[in-house]
């Protein structure tokens, strides 16, 4: 089982708070370390205020040498799809290859009122997210010295040199998420590399994942080529009064995270990834709140990661 670090910088920290906890998530051995795309904190002051996602993978890229990086997930609002492909695949060269892009159609509509970014209905914002990944993928499948044209009915490329090119052949991997039970398993089916389940129960996921993998078979894709991950809110301690000082750094209950939540004791922890590999999945991303205790991620690679090797 890949466990991989996923913070929520909006809720509050600093590049130099992400570069801390990106280190610990290298030296203890986890596989990754991806971020949220936020502008806007929900339910806190969010003080100091938000960092970028990709300026700080950027930072990151340079900073680390082993542990993957992305971001779950970008929102197709923030950027027009040329660019986001430029700077992934600058990313992409400054870490070597280890950059990978969540993309997803946007749903916080408060954070785009508070910067001015326009935030379309649903409908059209799905409608820029296929266009987007048709546009990605298509500049980075062009070949050097062959030129790329898109005419969509949102964004039109005319004679671009689809440039610069990024290190991973052929392509960064590309993460689709979410709980559509139509549009989102056909994009996964055809642009995805990983389908990610958020926060929702492993028989829910297991349903999703079902969904998807029919959505491979009908496109004429093995569903097995797709990678399966959930996203979980992590709250793990050795004692219950760890435990419970852990759920008050972020304002939880820890009745309510046992349940919904990677959360207890380190063997609770496993149990429940467990759960969620018998669902098909493979990779868990351990949503991590409280930036400043790195022993919580200390508990997680000593007491929980050995359990699940398998």
């Amino acid at each position: 089982m890949d466990l991989r670090i996923f913070t929520e910088p909006q809720q509050g920290a600093t590049y130099d708070d992400l570069l801390r906890v990106a280190r610990a998530t290298e030296d203890l051995g986890f596989d990754a370390f991806f971020r949220s795309d936020h502008y806007l904190a929900m339910n806190a002051d969010g003080l100091p205020g938000p960092t970028d996602a990709w300026l700080t993978l950027a930072g990151l890229a340079r900073e680390t040498s082993r542990i993957r990086l992305g971001t779950l997930v970008t929102s197709v609002t923030f950027r027009h799809p040329g660019p986001l492909a430029i700077s992934v695949a600058q990313v992409d060269q400054m870490s070597g290859g280890r950059v990978e892009l969540g993309l997803g159609a946007g749903w916080f509509e408060a954070e785009h009122n508070a910067y001015g970014i326009p935030f379309p209905p649903l409908g059209e914002r799905f409608d820029r997210l296929e266009e987007s990944f048709e546009i990605i993928t298509g500049l980075w499948g062009t070949s050097e010295g062959r030129r790329f044209d898109h005419q969509g009915a949102h964004y039109q490329l005319t004679d671009s040199p689809a440039l610069p090119k990024p290190v991973q052949s052929p392509r960064p991997p590309i993460i689709v998420g979410g709980a559509g039970k139509k549009r989102t398993p056909a994009l996964a089916a055809r642009f995805a590399d990983e389908f990610n389940c958020a926060f929702v129960p492993a028989d829910t996921a297991a349903e999703q994942i079902g969904r998807v993998r029919a959505a491979c078979a009908k496109a004429g894709r093995r569903p097995e080529t797709m990678t399966y991950s959930a996203a979980l809110v992590l709250c793990c301690g050795r004692s219950e009064s760890e435990l419970a000082r852990r759920a008050d750094a972020i304002g939880r209950e820890v009745g309510e995270l046992r349940e919904n939540g990677a959360a207890g004791t380190p063997d609770e922890v496993v149990e429940t990834i467990e759960r969620y590999r018998e669902a098909g999945i493979s990779r868990i991303y351990l949503q991590t709140l409280d930036l400043t205790d790195l022993d919580h991620l200390e508990v997680i690679a000593n007491e929980v990661a050995p359990q699940l090797v398998r």
